[in-house]
């Protein structure tokens, strides 16, 4: 998800035309029937006057509200910049900022902020010292071979354990380096040469570059063989394997933790989940088996990779050409404020969010959500308590887990310390290593102790929610509570449509394929009658026969398995939305209509408008191939057309293209 701030002039805009919103008919294409492609209906008019502006990847309402919200926090950073104020989170946002945007400093200093580690790195002549370099790196939040964090133990989750993950790849996806059609094999090699290009950069000779960029593909492919599909990765039974450390040992030989552990001052890790055990004794045979020359290039490879968008021009333009313009089809970089800025966010983005809020969320949006949210969960509750399929026992689970579940609005009631992060206007790159160090420290140090569940994933700016299985929480920044998603001004069809649904798709992942496994409390335990557990499995296995079926480029489909629990969500979403906005409506005199459309016609064109989003060829090809989420066309079309209410407010008959036969119609809540 994401969303918004409104600016004076929008914020005006809306006020005026707080009923029509963002259903504005100049934007729908008269020429499509609404029974026949209603993504195209409600959005055919905006598709012909819009593209992807040349420094983005889509473009859609979320994006525009991207813009409009860089916009509010660019004036806030630059305010920030300007002041100084010490021991102020003002302070640390403007120092951090001001560091990143002092160009002519980045380009003096060149490599030189990193030119020791690398150095370093290139005198490595044992195994142990691969292992020595390879903590270093971890501690400054750069992770190659594996991923380490603390997380709520699944099986436990009042505790927080260590969790070992796979990791270390460059490339978006595990099958990236086994495709074999052409455009992937020529993106592996346009991979390859970017390391190189890196690596002559940092003062390799150009042979020598493309032979070490040539190791570290070898390496990243016999990491990559070992590691799940992203499918595999979304079981999350099969990705709990609870170990002491010294079974972690055992499995790993070659590799010393007691070491590791010491260097990242966790020298009592305690019991550890290990996601993929298969990854870790495929990572222990590299360890054996690959050259320590080829380590060391593929260390030198993970510093200037995670290094390069805060050095030098020539860096940064470097890794743009490969992420962003090979990936992703990008033309044009963003702006150097705007890298910045998503940069000061990713860091310290909770003393960021303490000016953002204080300037751009008002304490009636907090109000009008919580309403929101209380009138989704009171529908999902009135549709667990009669659903057929479902038996009594765990009828009960579903409904305890629903009554506890958290809810999380705006911003944190206590914000985080900073304090021992030391931030100044000295190297850019310095200044993120640091805060990554501070990030990595902090988060381990929670290992071993209770879950605190005031803490937010999210900073407040973040145009994003989330639903987090552990805590049974669903969360919401104020980045995201903005218009057109919402605003308290708008009407009970257009807020329904849009937030309504994203709230109602984020309490559904509690109860979607892989979410539904956990409990009340966030534990990993199977609750459900065998019975329940069959039907729901039925009925969630025509969401991925369904979504199999719709095409995305000339050879790729979407992934039905990948995108199941999105899927899921997005028809629960859907159908409680709607069920809460009928609830809204038993207390209202019937709304009348807005240009010729009726209140649920306009809750589904508040739904189909809230995802018309143009994509560039290559974006959509590696999301189509990563991201859990279907393309937009068919997350509009592909839910709306399993749902009777929807086919009844448009008049849609059987046969028609916009509903499922009645045998391949899926219903679940």
């Amino acid at each position: 998800m994401r969303l918004s701030i409104l600016t004076a002039v929008s914020s005006a805009l809306l006020c005026a035309g707080a009923v029509r919103g963002q259903i504005d008919p100049k934007n729908f294409d008269s020429a499509v029937k609404p029974q026949t492609d209603f993504y195209r209906f409600a959005n055919g008019g905006w598709f012909k006057t819009n593209t992807v502006p040349a420094d983005k990847t889509s473009w859609g309402p979320f994006d525009e509200l991207e813009e409009r919200n860089r916009a509010n926090l660019h004036a806030i950073l630059e305010r920030a910049a300007a002041a100084r104020n010490p021991g102020s989170a003002e302070k640390l946002v403007g120092d951090f900022y001001a560091s990143g945007m002092d160009e002519a400093a980045i380009e003096a200093a060149g490599i030189t902020p990193v030119r020791a580690a690398l150095e370093r790195m290139a005198a490595l002549k044992s195994p142990a010292d691969v292992q020595a370099e390879l903590v270093r790196l971890h501690r400054r939040g750069i992770r190659p071979g594996f991923f380490f964090s603390s997380e709520p133990d699944p099986k436990n989750s009042a505790m927080v354990i260590a969790g070992l993950g796979q990791g270390g790849l460059g490339l978006p996806d595990r099958d990236y380096y086994f495709r074999d059609d052409d455009k992937s094999q020529q993106l592996r090699e346009h991979y390859v040469a970017h390391i190189a290009r890196l690596f002559v950069l940092a003062g390799d000779a150009a042979d020598a570059a493309r032979a070490a960029a040539t190791a570290v593909m070898q390496l990243e492919t016999a990491l990559a063989q070992g590691s799940k599909t992203n499918v595999d990765l979304r079981d999350p039974v099969a990705n709990y394997h609870r170990m002491a450390e010294a079974e972690l040992q055992k499995l790993t030989p070659h590799f010393d933790w007691r070491a590791y552990f010491t260097a990242l001052d966790l020298s009592q890790p305690g019991d550890l989940d290990v996601g993929q055990p298969e990854f870790f004794a495929a990572f222990d045979r590299q360890l054996e088996a690959t050259p320590v020359t080829a380590w060391r290039d593929y260390l030198r490879w993970n510093l200037l990779h995670g290094s390069a968008p805060y050095l030098s021009r020539a860096f940064v333009e470097e890794n743009f050409a490969f992420y962003g313009r090979t990936l992703t089809g990008q033309e044009k970089m963003r702006d150097r404020w705007k890298r910045v800025l998503q940069r000061v966010d990713g860091s310290v983005g909770e003393a960021l969010g303490q000016l953002y809020v204080a300037a751009h969320f008002p304490p009636e949006a907090k109000a009008r959500m919580l309403e929101l949210v209380g009138h989704l969960q009171g529908a999902l509750r009135e549709r667990l308590q009669k659903l057929e399929w479902m038996d009594e026992p765990t009828r009960a689970k579903a409904l305890e887990k629903l009554n506890a579940l958290t809810v999380k609005i705006g911003y944190p009631d206590t914000w985080r310390d900073y304090s021992p992060l030391v931030i100044d206007r000295g190297a850019y790159v310095l200044n993120v290593q640091r805060a990554e160090e501070f990030e990595v420290r902090r988060d381990l140090a929670k290992v071993g102790h209770p879950v605190d569940k005031s803490e937010w994933g999210f900073s407040p700016p973040t145009v994003n929610a989330y639903y987090n299985p552990p805590l049974n929480e669903i969360v919401f920044p104020a980045g995201i509570l903005q218009s057109p998603f919402f605003s308290p001004t708008a009407g009970d069809a257009a807020n329904y449509g849009s937030i309504g649904s994203i709230i109602g798709h984020e309490i559904t992942h509690g109860f979607d394929d892989s979410g539904r496994q956990f409990d009340a409390v966030g534990n990993l335990v199977d609750w459900w009658s065998p019975a329940s557990a069959a039907r729901f499995k039925e009925r969630a296995a025509g969401i991925v026969t369904q979504f199999n079926g719709y095409p995305v480029l000339d050879d790729l489909h979407v992934n039905g398995e990948l995108t199941q629990g999105e899927n899921l969500a997005d028809l629960g979403g859907l159908k409680i939305a709607f069920a809460a906005l009928q609830r809204v409506l038993r207390e209202k005199p019937v709304p009348e209509k807005v240009d010729g459309f009726t209140v649920a016609q306009r809750f589904f064109l508040s739904y189909a408008t809230a995802w018309r989003t143009v994509f560039r060829p290559e974006t959509q090809r590696m999301l189509v191939q990563t991201d859990p989420h279907a393309p937009t066309e068919w997350r509009v079309n592909g839910p709306l057309s399993n749902l009777e209410e929807f086919a009844h407010a448009f008049d849609v008959p059987e046969g028609a293209p916009m509903r499922r036969a009645a045998a391949e119609r899926v219903e679940i809540w």
